[in-house]
C-alpha cells in the first residue's frame, strides 16, 4: 500500500467516524449530496391596457412572489417612440385621464428612477416601453415590490405615459400624460 493511499484511507475513515459521532450517516464517496430546494409559490396577475377611448391597446403580466415581480408588457395601437411605464398605487382606471390610479407604487418611500439619489428605484419603476412605427412594442422588467402588495386591498394599475421616463425627476420621471391604463387582476 502506498503512503498516499494509506493517508487518504485514514482521512476518509476519520471523517466517517466524526459524522457517525454526530449521529449522521456519511455519504458514499462517489455520490453527490443534494441540498433540499425550497420552492417559492409563484403567482400571476394580468392587466388589460385601454386608452382613453376604451380601446384595448395591450396586456401586462406580473409574475412573482414576495421578493420580486417580473413584468411583461405587450402593446399595440400606441404612438411611436419611448414611453414611461409604471405600476401605480391604486387599481382604478375610471378617470378619463387615469389619475384615479394615483401616483407610482412606492411602498418603501424610495426615490423615483435608477439615476436618482439612493434609495432607488421604487417598486413602480420599470424600463421605458419602446413603440415601433407600426404602433407595437414589448418590454420586460422587474419590480422590487411583492405580489401581496400589488394585489393589496385597493389593488394596483399599470400606466403607459406619453413621454419617456428620465429615471431621475421626482416623483414621476417627467413621463407626461397617461395614455393607457389597466387594473391588475389575479389569474
Amino acid at each position: 500500500m502506498t503512503t498516499r493511499f494509506a493517508a487518504t484511507t485514514i482521512l476518509a475513515s476519520v471523517g466517517a467516524l466524526a459524522l457517525a459521532a454526530c449521529g449522521q450517516e456519511p455519504a458514499p464517496a462517489d455520490t453527490e449530496t443534494e441540498m433540499p430546494v425550497e420552492e417559492v409559490a409563484t403567482q400571476t396577475a394580468t392587466a388589460v391596457l385601454k386608452d382613453a377611448e376604451g380601446n384595448e391597446v395591450g396586456t401586462v403580466t406580473a409574475t412573482g412572489h414576495d421578493d420580486m415581480l417580473m413584468i411583461s408588457v405587450s402593446a399595440s395601437g400606441l404612438p411611436e417612440g419611448e414611453h414611461g411605464a409604471h405600476i401605480h398605487q391604486t387599481g382604478d382606471c375610471s378617470a378619463s385621464d387615469f389619475t384615479s390610479a394615483g401616483g407610482h407604487w412606492n411602498p418603501t418611500d424610495a426615490n423615483h428612477g435608477s439615476e436618482s439619489e439612493a434609495p432607488n428605484p421604487h417598486a413602480g419603476d420599470l424600463p421605458n416601453l419602446t413603440i415601433a412605427a407600426d404602433g407595437t412594442g414589448s418590454m420586460e422588467g422587474t419590480s422590487t415590490g411583492s405580489f401581496a402588495g400589488l394585489m393589496d386591498e385597493d389593488g394596483s394599475a399599470f400606466i403607459i405615459h406619453a413621454d419617456p421616463d428620465d429615471y431621475k425627476t421626482q416623483p414621476t420621471g417627467n413621463a407626461g400624460a397617461r395614455l393607457a391604463c389597466g387594473v391588475f387582476t389575479a389569474s
